[in-house]
Order: C-alpha cells, then sequence, then structure tokens
C-alpha cells in the first residue's frame, strides 16, 4: 500500500500547483456508474478551466479509456461551474464523469484531464 500512498500524494500536489485544488475525494455513485469527484478550491485563478464550461474535462485510465462529464437536456454539464459568479475559495465543487458498464472500479488508479493540465494516479475509492 506505501507506493500506492506515494502516488497518490504525488496526485495530491499535482492538483495543488497545476490546478491549485485540493482533491477531497474520488468515489463511486448511482450504483457505479457515475464517477464523483470533489474538490476545494484554493487558488481562483489557477482553478478557473475547472470551472470553465467550455473546457471539457475527463478522466483517462491507464488502459485509455477517456470518461467524460455527461449533459443532460434539462440540467446541462454535471459539474460545478462559474456562470458569471466569482470562484469561492471556502468550497467544495464537484464534478460527475459518466461511467458506462461500472469500467472503472474501486482501486482504479485515474488521471483527471482538464485542459492541458493532467492530475495523474488519483485513485477511485
Amino acid at each position: 500500500a506505501a507506493p500506492a500512498m506515494a502516488d497518490a500524494a504525488k496526485a495530491a500536489q499535482q492538483a495543488e500547483k497545476r490546478l491549485g485544488v485540493k482533491i477531497r475525494g474520488v468515489r463511486l455513485s448511482a450504483a457505479g456508474f457515475m464517477v464523483d469527484l470533489r474538490y476545494r478550491v484554493l487558488d481562483a485563478a489557477k482553478a478557473a478551466p475547472l470551472l470553465d464550461r467550455k473546457v471539457q474535462p475527463y478522466l483517462q485510465d491507464s488502459r485509455g479509456a477517456r470518461l467524460g462529464v455527461p449533459a443532460s437536456p434539462k440540467v446541462g454539464q454535471l459539474r460545478s461551474t462559474r456562470r458569471g459568479g466569482e470562484i469561492l475559495m471556502d468550497r467544495d465543487y464537484s464534478m460527475l464523469f459518466g461511467n458506462p458498464g461500472r469500467y472503472l472500479k474501486p482501486g482504479s488508479k485515474i488521471t483527471l484531464v482538464v485542459g492541458e493540465q493532467k492530475i495523474e494516479n488519483l485513485i477511485v475509492e
């Protein structure tokens, strides 16, 4: 378990340095058909792409599968966005990614891709 912990610590450092966020958790949700990513903003300027509706974040696993944020006609994308408001520092934000066929399982190692930034070695809880 030690290497996984080291990878998780590295992922946390990458998230803070590159995206200005602290990853609060990556968990399966909706009976395993969704992946719920929660994060807290530490640096609003760096975190802006995460909350920009034009940027399409996705999760990628080691086998190259890409899981995106689904959008429903009524609700829109299943993620927090700015909608013209300011980014709040003391608040948790979330993003839901589709997990068709329950592809990702607890313990799956994934990479969060947001524009040019990648946060590697996140572990699904």
